[in-house]
């Protein structure tokens, strides 16, 4: 019994059909995107900016108490 071998198409037959179906999918994914509304997307910026200003205060106290610390500690070792 002799099977028949199935031929591929070749790889640009297989690479335009794998490039549509890519295309396709990526389509459909986009329509089920649901975007925020500009009244969300202010009020985030808003909370993340608030929240940039919160962490680089305590940055700066931080690096301000460490600086001082560390002048007292060289002032006695001097």
């Amino acid at each position: 019994m002799a099977e028949k071998t199935e031929k591929k198409p070749n790889i640009f037959v297989r690479a335009g059909k794998g490039s549509v179906k890519f295309i396709r999918d990526t389509k459909n994914e986009i329509k089920k995107i649901v975007w925020p509304t500009p009244k969300a997307v202010f009020r985030n910026m808003g909370v993340v900016l608030v929240m940039i200003v919160v962490l680089g205060a305590f940055i700066f106290g931080l690096d301000v108490a460490f600086t001082n610390l560390l002048k007292l500690v060289m002032d006695v070792a001097a």
